[in-house]
Formats: C-alpha cells, sequence, structure tokens
C-alpha cells in the first residue's frame, strides 16, 4: 500500500479525523516524517497516536533494554521481551496500527546529520544533556522539537518549533457568521446583525463581507479588523467613502495567521514560559522546571534514579532544586514537599499519566507538520499528587521491584494498593475509542486482573472500517467483528493475567436489557465506567449508578476537545444533574421556503432522502404486506393522509416498471424541486414584495430564490438525476444498466410539461402558518389506491440511511440535492465530505484527545479505589488540544433537600426490606418516620390515593405490593424484579406540609 500523500487520503479509513484536521492539514501531515526517541510508556502512546493520524513516515529510536518497569505502560512490550532492544520490540505491532504509515527503527548511533531528515523530533526519556544537544541542532536548522517526560504522577513537555512558526488555526473552531441588517456610513462604521442573532465576535478578530447591496466595497476589499460595541454591534473602520448600504449581506470572521517565536531549550531552561494545566496548582510550574532539572543532575551524578521513597535520595534532589532556584533572578523558594515527591515516585511508570502526556504530546508533534491549532508555548508541567491512595500504606520498603509487570505502578502506589487495583470489579459500558482506551490502560495497571476481580464489558456494535484510525485495538482483519469481544481479547494480549477476567457482553444498556443486568449484577461491581456516544445511554447509567449507590466515571470528547465527570456515592451531583442546552433546531418555514445557510440545505436534502427513499416505500411495503393497514391508518386521522398518499406515490401510476421509469421520475423530481415549487414561491412573493408593515418581504434572513433549468452537461444536475434514479431503481429490484452513460440516453426521453402557477396556493412562511395542502378529503386518497390485484408480484425494499457506505448512491444524492437548492437561494455549496458530516449527525474525534481524556479519567479511578475521600480531591476535567487548555474543577456537591428534620439528596431513599401489604406501608411510615401517606404510585400507576374513598383503600390495603402493581396495572412484573420504586407524597402526622420527599425501594420478592 502507498502512503498517504496530498492526492490519495483514504477517507473511510481518517473520516472522523478529517472534520477535525480537514484535508489541508492532513496532507501538510502525510507529507511529514517524525523521529521518535525513547519507546517506554510515554514514547510508544506518542508514536501510537501519531501514526494514526496518518503521517509520512515514524521512525523508532532507541536502544535501551527493556525492563520489567516498562511493562506498567509499555502496551507492546511483555514478559518475553525483556532484555531486548525497545526500539525492535515495539516496531513490529506500532506498524500493525496504520497501513499508510511505514515503521522503521534507527539502528546505530544517532547523529545529528541523521535529524536532518525529519521534520518533527520528538525525544522522551532523554538526559537534558543530550535534549540540548539535539535541539540545538534542530533550532538552527528549523526542525521541530518537543522534549517530553512522566515520572510517577508527574509528567511535562517542551516545544520548540523554529524561530518563527505561522499557525494557520489557532483555535480549529468554524468561524462565525451572520446576516446584516445595516451598515452605517461614517469614520468608524458600525455592523449590525439581525436582531435575532449575536455575532459572537471579540476586539481584535477580522470579518470578510458578502452579498452587501449598495454598500459593494464590502464584497471588494477586507478583511476588516473588529472593535466589538455590542453583542449585535460591532465597528469595522472607515466607511464613509462607500455607497448606501441598501440592504442583505453576510459577515464571517477569517482566521487570521499567527506567528510564534519559540526560544531554543537552551534560552527557555533560564527563561521559561508556562503553559498553566491547572489553575488551583498555579505555582507549580515553576517548582517543578526546577524539580525536572533536579533529577536530571541526580541522574547525572549517580547513574541512576533515586530509590522509590528512598528519603536519602530524596533530600539529595531537593538540595539540587535548591541550589538551582538560588540562582534564578526571582529567588524561588523550593517546596520540598513536591520536589521529595518527584524524587520518591520518579521510578514510576504509569500508563494513565503516558495517556495524558501522550495523547497532548501527539497533537503538538500534528500541529508541528500541519500548522494546525496552537502549539503548547513553550512548557507544559502537569501532576496528579490527589491520586496517591490515602488509605494504603506506602514506603520504601513496599515499593521496590518484584520483577513484576506492575513493578513501574508499585514504584509509585506500593504493593498493597497494586492488590487493591487487581480486586477490583468494574464494568465498562461501551468498547469504541474510549473503550478501547480504557482497556488498554486497565490491562498495564492490572485492573480486576486478582483472583477476586472481574471487568465486564459490554458493546452492542461491530467494527467498521472508520473506526480503525481511533479505536486501536482493532485492525483490519477485524472489520465486522463485535467490538467488545475484540477489544476484550487485545487487551488480554497485553498483560495475559487479564485473561479469564474479562466477561464480554453484547447487550445495550437500557430498560430491556434489565434482566442481565440487574440486581445481582451491579451488587457485585465496585465502579461503572462510562465510554458512550449518545446521551440517552449515558442518562440511564446515571440513573442505575444511583439506583445502586455505585461511583460512575464520565467522559466523552468530541474533535479536540473532552471531559471528564466524576461522580460519587452520598457525595457529588450525578451526570444528570446538569445537561447542555438542548441542539438547536432548524424552522419549518426555514427549511420549507426560506433557506440562508448551508446546513439548511444539507437538512432539507436529508428529509428529502428519508421521504423518497424510506419513508414512502415503508407505507408501500406495509400495504402489500398487511391486509389491515389502511383501516389502521384511518383510525389513526392524524396519519392518514401522509399513509394513502405515501401509499399512492410508491404504488400509484408512477410505480417503475424499468430503469427508464427511474430517470423519468428522477427528471421530473429535479423539475418540481429546483424549477416548479420554487416558480411557484416566486409567483406568490415576487421579488418586490412588501410586507403588510410596507418593508421588503425578501429581506434579512429571507433571500429571494431564482429557478434552475436542467442542464444535462452540469454534473450536479446529472448527478441529482443518476443518484435519485438508482435509488429508485434500488427500492424496487429494479438493476440499472452497467454503463453509466446509458442515464444520457434514458434522459433524452423524458418529457417534462411546461409549469403554469397556481393561484390561491398557501405558502408557509412562518412557523405557525399552515404549509401547502392540498384536498383535505380522504375520499379522494381511498379511491386513489392501487388495486392489490394489480400489485401481485411487486415487492418494495426501503433504504435505511446509511452514511459511510459509498457504493449505495445516499451521500450522493443528498450532497446534490442540497447543493441544488443552496444554487436556488445563492448558497456557498458543501463537498460532499462537509454535507456528510452534517447529514451524518459525525461527531469529530481524534486518537489524540481519546488518550488524553481516558488517562484523566484513570487518574480518577485510582481516587475511586482507593476509598472515601473528600470531594476536593476529585477532579472534573476540561480540555481543548487546540488551544491547548486543561481545566480541572472540584464535583459539584450532590443538592441537599429536607423534609421534618431530615435532610438528603439524589442518594437517599427509604430501602425497605421486608414484603410488606399496603396498609403495612402506611402503617410503617406513620409510626417510623411520622408521615402520612397521600399518594402512593408506581411509574405511571397510582397505587394509592387518600382521596379515592375509604372503599378503595380498604380493598388495596391487604393487599401484598407486588400484588397491587399488577392488580393496577393489569401487567405483570417481570420475574428478576426483586425491588419496585415507589414515589410517593405526605404529610407530617400533625398536618404540616411535606414539599418533597425520597423514594421508596422495597422488596417484593425474596
Amino acid at each position: 500500500m502507498e502512503p498517504t500523500n496530498a492526492t490519495n487520503i483514504d477517507e473511510g479509513l481518517y473520516s472522523r479525523q478529517l472534520y477535525v484536521l480537514g484535508h489541508e492539514a492532513m496532507q501538510r501531515m502525510a507529507g511529514s516524517s517524525v523521529l521518535i526517541m525513547g519507546l517506554g510508556g510515554l514514547g510508544v502512546e506518542i508514536a501510537k497516536n501519531i501514526i494514526l493520524a496518518g503521517v509520512k513516515s515514524v521512525t523508532l529510536y532507541d536502544p535501551s533494554l527493556v525492563t520489567f518497569y516498562d511493562l506498567s505502560s509499555q502496551f507492546y512490550l511483555s514478559e518475553s521481551d525483556v532484555g531486548k532492544p525497545r526500539d525492535l520490540c515495539s516496531a513490529p505491532k506500532l506498524a500493525l496500527l496504520n497501513q499508510y504509515v511505514p515503521v522503521t527503527v534507527h539502528e546505530g548511533e544517532l547523529h545529528s546529520q541523521h535529524l536532518a531528515n525529519f521534520q518533527v523530533v520528538v525525544v522522551t526519556e532523554t538526559s537534558l544533556a543530550k535534549q540540548l544537544e539535539i535541539n540545538d541542532f534542530t533550532h538552527a536548522n528549523n526542525i521541530k522539537f518537543i522534549s517530553a517526560d512522566i515520572r510517577g504522577l508527574f509528567g511535562m513537555a517542551f516545544c520548540d518549533f523554529g524561530k518563527e512558526f505561522v499557525v494557520s488555526d489557532v483555535d480549529g473552531e468554524t468561524p462565525q457568521s451572520g446576516m446584516l441588517a445595516a451598515v452605517s456610513k461614517e469614520l468608524d462604521g458600525v455592523v449590525t446583525v439581525l436582531e435575532d442573532s449575536r455575532h459572537r465576535l471579540e476586539d481584535g478578530d477580522y470579518v470578510k463581507f458578502s452579498e452587501v447591496q449598495g454598500m459593494t466595497q464590502l464584497n471588494e476589499t477586507g478583511p476588516f479588523k473588529v472593535t466589538v460595541v455590542g453583542p449585535h454591534t460591532f465597528k469595522i473602520g472607515d466607511t464613509s467613502g462607500f455607497s448606501d448600504y441598501t440592504k442583505g449581506g453576510v459577515f464571517t470572521r477569517v482566521k487570521m495567521p499567527k506567528t510564534l517565536h519559540f526560544k531554543s531549550l537552551r534560552e527557555s531552561l533560564e527563561t521559561p514560559e508556562f503553559l498553566v494545566s491547572d489553575f488551583a496548582k498555579f505555582d507549580r510550574p515553576q517548582q517543578l522546571h526546577l524539580g525536572f532539572q533536579a533529577l536530571d543532575a541526580f541522574v547525572t551524578r549517580h547513574s541512576a534514579l533515586p530509590l522509590s521513597y528512598n528519603e536519602a535520595h530524596a533530600q539529595e534532589v531537593v538540595a539540587i532544586a535548591k541550589e538551582l532556584a538560588s540562582k534564578t533572578p526571582e529567588q524561588i523558594e523550593i517546596n520540598e514537599k513536591i520536589i521529595a515527591a518527584l524524587a520518591h515516585q520518579s521510578r514510576g511508570s504509569l500508563a494513565p499519566m503516558a495517556a495524558v502526556i501522550g495523547g497532548m504530546v501527539a497533537q503538538e508533534a500534528l500541529k508541528a507538520v500541519s500548522g494546525k491549532f496552537h502549539p503548547i508555548f513553550q512548557y507544559l508541567y502537569f501532576d496528579s499528587l490527589e491520586s496517591l491512595p490515602k488509605h494504603f500504606p506506602i514506603a520504601e520498603q513496599n515499593t521496590q521491584p518484584l520483577n513484576t509487570r506492575y513493578d513501574g505502578q508499585v514504584a509509585v502506589f506500593g504493593t498493597d494498593f497494586q492488590h487493591r487495583l487487581a480486586d477490583s470489579r468494574q464494568f465498562l459500558v461501551g468498547a469504541g475509542a474510549i473503550g478501547c482506551e480504557m482497556l488498554k490502560n486497565w490491562a498495564l495497571i492490572g485492573l480486576g486482573a486478582g483472583a477476586k476481580g472481574v471487568i465486564h464489558v459490554t458493546d452492542m456494535d461491530t467494527i467498521e472500517k472508520s473506526n480503525l484510525n481511533r479505536q486501536f485495538l482493532f485492525r483490519p482483519k477485524d472489520v465486522g467483528q463485535l467490538k467488545s469481544a475484540t477489544a476484550a481479547a487485545a487487551a488480554a494480549e497485553m498483560n495475559p493475567e487479564m485473561r479469564g477476567q474479562i466477561v464480554v457482553h453484547s447487550d445495550r444498556v437500557g430498560a430491556d436489557t434489565e434482566h442481565v443486568y440487574g440486581d445481582d449484577f451491579f451488587a457485585q461491581l465496585d465502579l461503572i465506567t462510562n465510554a458512550l456516544d449518545n446521551v440517552e445511554a449515558r442518562t440511564y447509567m446515571d440513573r442505575r449508578c444511583v439506583y445502586y449507590h455505585k461511583p460512575l466515571l464520565e467522559s466523552g470528547t468530541m474533535g479536540t476537545k473532552g471531559n471528564t465527570q466524576v461522580v460519587v456515592p452520598r457525595l457529588t451531583e450525578s451526570y444528570s444533574s446538569s445537561q447542555d442546552p438542548p441542539e438547536k433546531t432548524i424552522p419549518m418555514c426555514t427549511l420549507k421556503n426560506f433557506p440562508n445557510a448551508i446546513e439548511h440545505t444539507i437538512q432539507w436534502a436529508r428529509d428529502l432522502f428519508e421521504g423518497l427513499f424510506a419513508s414512502q416505500p415503508e407505507y408501500g411495503r406495509m400495504y402489500l404486506t398487511n391486509d389491515d393497514y389502511i383501516d389502521k391508518a384511518i383510525a389513526q386521522s392524524t396519519t392518514a393522509r401522509d399513509v394513502l398518499n405515501g401509499v399512492i406515490a410508491s404504488l400509484g401510476e408512477t410505480r417503475p416498471k424499468d430503469f427508464q421509469d427511474c430517470v423519468s421520475w428522477a427528471r421530473l423530481k429535479f423539475q418540481e424541486l429546483y424549477h416548479d415549487t420554487i416558480a411557484q414561491l416566486l409567483f406568490n412573493f415576487p421579488p418586490d414584495s412588501i410586507t403588510s408593515s410596507g418593508a421588503p418581504f425578501w429581506s434579512g434572513p429571507k433571500r429571494a430564490p431564482s429557478i434552475l433549468e436542467f442542464d444535462v452537461n452540469d454534473p450536479a444536475h446529472l448527478a441529482f438525476v443518476q443518484s435519485a434514479a438508482l435509488l429508485r431503481a434500488s427500492n424496487y429490484g429494479i438493476t440499472p444498466p452497467a454503463d453509466d452513460s446509458a442515464i444520457i440516453q434514458c434522459l433524452s426521453q423524458v418529457h417534462v410539461p411546461e409549469f403554469t402557477p397556481k393561484s390561491g396556493v398557501k405558502i408557509q412562511v412562518e412557523e405557525n402558518d399552515t404549509a401547502v395542502d392540498g384536498d383535505s378529503g380522504l375520499d379522494s386518497l381511498l379511491a386513489a389506491l392501487p388495486s392489490k390485484a394489480e400489485l401481485a408480484g411487486v415487492e418494495i425494499t426501503p433504504s435505511q440511511f446509511e452514511k459511510d457506505d459509498d457504493s449505495n448512491h445516499h451521500m450522493d444524492f443528498i450532497t446534490a440535492a442540497s447543493n441544488l437548492r443552496a444554487r436556488n437561494y445563492r448558497i456557498a455549496e458543501a463537498d460532499r465530505h462537509q454535507t456528510k458530516g452534517i447529514a451524518g449527525k459525525i461527531i469529530p474525534a481524534i486518537a489524540t484527545t481519546t488518550s488524553l481524556v481516558t488517562g484523566l479519567v484513570c487518574l480518577e479511578l485510582y481516587k475511586i479505589v482507593d476509598g472515601e475521600r473528600p470531594v476536593e480531591d476529585y477532579k472534573n476535567g476540561f480540555v481543548n488540544l487546540a488551544l491547548p487548555f486543561l481545566g480541572f474543577s472540584e464535583p459539584i456537591l450532590a443538592a441537599k433537600q429536607k423534609y421534618l428534620d431530615v435532610t438528603f439528596t439524589q442518594w437517599d431513599r427509604f430501602e425497605i426490606e421486608q414484603l410488606m401489604t399496603l396498609g403495612e406501608l402506611l402503617d410503617y411510615f406513620a409510626r417510623e418516620h411520622r408521615i402520612d401517606v397521600t399518594m402512593i404510585s408506581s411509574g405511571n400507576t397510582m397505587l394509592y390515593s387518600a382521596f379515592s374513598g375509604p372503599k378503595k383503600a380498604a380493598e388495596r390495603k391487604p393487599l401484598q405490593i407486588l400484588e397491587l402493581v399488577e392488580l393496577v396495572s393489569k401487567k405483570p412484573v417481570a420475574p428478576h424484579v426483586k425491588y419496585l420504586v415507589l414515589e410517593f407524597v405526605g404529610d407530617e402526622l400533625d398536618g404540616g406540609d411535606i414539599e418533597d420527599l425520597p423514594y421508596i425501594k422495597i422488596r417484593v420478592r425474596k
């Protein structure tokens, strides 16, 4: 397979990444070679992420020999590799990650002249002296240089991208745009946007203009620098010499390149610039800057790192740090506790730390070759000292190497905590991108690997080609296989002790699988980790964790952005306690008649696909296969007309008999959508129409459209007809001609009638208006239904939208349909890639963000496994690798409520273990809690109401709760259910009001 180059990017493989980086950045990456020095846990993580991203080539250099310490974080090494060169052992497995990226090993000495072959040099686990030697050469020769290291719970990175480095896109955000309402003509012209939108610009931004009428100079000049006046207004400088503004216009923010001037490593040691990764530790970077130098000096002096938790060695490192601090202009005061901790843990190598720093550094390397996103300028220091256990002893005697694969982790946490990790019982929900990274980290840290431990993992999905770019446990041979089983097998290969410890499931989590994931299942678990890609499943698992009082680790990514959340029972709020605002929808009137953005036309085309090739054929299929289908449809009066119209459209006179009929239908559909409908709209509202208030009708967001005349020589026109005809043929099992050129011949036989505008046709101009409508009666539609006798042998198959299958023509149709409608309304068209992302609602994704986020999750996992802690020990994380930004906050405490004199949160409930009748339950609350129960329900079923009369209450009080629920709901309770949740309200026995109460969890089966 040829390496990726500027003309050959495998969009099937890189599709999700392309939505983050774009084609231009990917092409730059595809022409760049990267050298990675040091193949410990950090080095292999960086290499993995860079290879997955798709650079031209990766060269490895690390002849040092594998030790047991490496196995705690290096996922491509095993016990059998101990004593062998790290690079030679790692290269074969790294080479399997991406068939487009050659991976080689540099053998022999590495000299400066070799560095000239690379665009980026990444060094890890390298002495400061060697780093300086390498950087002196790279800085002088405009080769991008990155150094990084992890030591226990500490990590660092340094970037030098040369004397002048141009960033083409500093944030990766889609440039905002908006429609104009007015532009003043003065020395400092003021632009006003439409009332219903904000411009979201900042001082110093630049904008360009298009489609401005009157003051056309705005379209021809610029970009203009912005000074913000208010949320709807901004200034752009002198417009006094321009023509008068008339109407219309769109502004779009222009991303201006930014030039950065990096200092060399030698200069930066003396005058460092820091990216603060945790504002709660604002002074930590300067401390660690000196601490890492002191650690390097210790190694130079002793040819070895300090012994784990050896106090004499730690104090020597502290003394060196103090000496270095005394030479700084600020006379920095050393925090002895922090520097000693660095020395104590320096032999440790932790998989989560490798994931955090490795994800960030790999993205920096990609920035270096692509110019996409703002790089770290220039030092990053990070630590997670909060992850140290508080309930397990750590001392020199229990942190020494035992020649096991966990030596690198024991060097930080001690043997007792390692046993606790091994005996943990976990549930991983999802085995996609985050799930793969999570299982890799868990295998390395030995989570669940003990006799009492277990990991349950579930995912109902199978592997697709687009997964391979970021779900790194999968290979091309695995496409079509179950994700959970494949990921579990790959994790067990990394750590043989995991064999037999991972239980594979393929059930979706939800109400329909509670017989699988029920009381007994959750009772055995210590922790749940979500690796999901949808909010519905996340909120469901959140409810289950609250119900079963289980901690939950939640995370998600979108492109360069990621977040993590820790949910701790009886302490923090849950995931569902706060949610993002609902996704903004496009008004129907905008979709139908007044689009002004490409997103509108793409959604319109997606809806068109669903109607023509899915819904209408489904109506036809149901009509053919269900004798009482029409009677049931008429009974559902709200859908009757849609059903009848759909049956007629799919099986009536226009039902195709051959491919010529499919082409004719597609050509007439073009005429209807892009000519006749637009002509009718303009007939109703000519371009010079005015509203009742005297304002132009076609103004603001309403663009006056123009009709399209079909041109067989226009590729977009032909693409619409061809894709529509092929999809129509597929619905009816009609085989199209093998020769694509046959469609031209078919088109020549199509008769297109002249369009005559109709008077009195209602057009939807506002959201609450009635849309275009025909005869509201059903009799004429029933009369037009085709006879089933005429349809003997006819079969029809609806199309189910699939964005990633290029052979099904789905995206061909949606792209063509959307762009033609964009032409109607003078909207800039979108290519297939952009259209696919919007129509398919694709979540942008890259491996680097996933690596970083899962690393942060696992640092929190250490804390959960350790046991009960104060809330300030936990951290919710927010990252954006494009900026770059790392931010942390304490989880929010669970909100408190009160009844009588009792305080409770969402974690509290009344738990009743004995079987009870309704009467016994009422007596229990009166006796034990001084509550007069007035109402009890189970789900939507009302079980008891004090206001329903004494007779009904007397009938129900003797019934067991299970009997009562089944009687009133008229449905049996599933046999696996041992407990029911009852909601209830009541008053104080003395008559006082109670505003809110926890729910009741009551046993109903032994």
